[in-house]
């Protein structure tokens, strides 16, 4: 009568059966532990933000306002594409050890198939550890990828408009704080000191009133000229025969000098308009591409990541069937 827990040897007597775990008995066990999975995502997720801290820490720490101190932007795009490349090498790694590490053993399996099921367990791994990472940080990723796509459609769209409607507004509202537009309307009543000390006349206090009030009305006045000329395109010749008629009257120049001083400054106004356009296509532009590449070289290092965690997945599993 055979023994319930022995197994017989050659010469009929009786051994103990080898002790038999309950995950090797188990031939038809599903083929994903999500367990494991879990648990090297969460250890991945983790290390990825303890480095990402790490990072912004250190790159803090490396920069500074004042000029000539600190690292350069570009050394400091680097430096980030670099650190980020790294954490993301190291947390899927350890995501996908502990993922193939700790996963149940199969059997009656073969050998590629467990090396199919190991690599599964490290992408599931990375991926769930991405999704929780991009969750907890999704305003983050959110800004990079709005802020390219909006720049983009500001440079396409005609940011030269954006930037012509905030310059003119700036220059509307600055004529009474001594701003862009202030300046160049009072360049246009500018006299010669000599020849405005030679003509003063003492006026009674009346007069004096009356004149220091219709500077200001004049000049308020050009300014709403330039204005809507700006908006329009070059001046017309009514508001240019205008304007000159009221710098002659204020400067004592000749009606042509007056127009011609009225030409000049018209065009400075527009010149510096110019430089603010570009200036402002040039910083949506530099905003674009960094936006661009911020974005690729984050999913290369996504990428980067999800080998890892498959790789490492590998050989924890191997470790685990040793």
């Amino acid at each position: 009568m055979a023994l319930p827990n022995a197994a017989a040897d050659e010469f009929g007597r009786g051994r103990d059966a080898p002790t038999v775990y309950p995950d090797n008995a188990r031939e038809h066990a599903s083929a994903v532990s999500w367990g494991a999975i879990v648990a090297g995502a969460a250890a991945a997720a983790a290390l990825s933000l303890i480095m990402l801290m790490l990072g912004i820490g250190l790159g803090l720490s490396s920069v500074s306002p004042w000029a000539h101190h600190g690292i350069s932007a570009a050394t400091v795009g680097v430096s980030a594409i670099l650190w980020i490349t790294f954490s993301q090498i190291v947390a899927s790694g350890m995501g996908g050890y502990l993922a193939g590490r700790l996963r149940t053993r199969w059997l009656a399996v073969h050998t590629d198939e467990v090396y199919f099921r190991d690599t599964a367990h490290g992408f599931l791994a990375w991926a769930v550890a991405s999704l929780a990472t991009a969750a907890l940080l999704t305003s983050v990723i959110g800004s990079i990828v709005s802020g390219g796509i909006q720049a983009a459609a500001s440079v396409a769209g005609g940011v030269a408009t954006a930037a012509a409607a905030a310059a003119g507004s700036g220059m509307a509202k600055s004529d009474d704080d001594g701003g862009p537009m202030g300046y160049f309307v009072d360049s246009l009543f500018r006299k010669d000191v000599n020849a405005a000390a030679a003509a003063s006349a003492p006026a009674g206090s009346g007069a004096m009133s009356g004149h220091a009030a219709e500077p200001a009305i004049a000049g308020s006045e050009v300014a709403r000229i330039f204005m809507n000329a700006i908006r329009s395109g070059p001046l017309p010749a009514d508001d240019l025969r205008y304007v000159g008629q009221v710098v002659a009257q204020r400067t004592g120049l000749v009606q042509e000098a007056a127009e011609k001083r009225v030409s000049d400054t018209y065009a400075r106004v527009q010149a510096k308009l110019r430089d603010a356009e570009a200036a402002a296509k040039d910083a949506a532009e530099k905003g674009r591409k960094a936006s661009a590449y911020a974005t690729l070289w984050l999913f290369i290092s996504l990428l980067i990541g999800a080998f890892c965690a498959s790789l490492a997945a590998t050989y924890g599993g191997r470790r685990r069937d040793a």
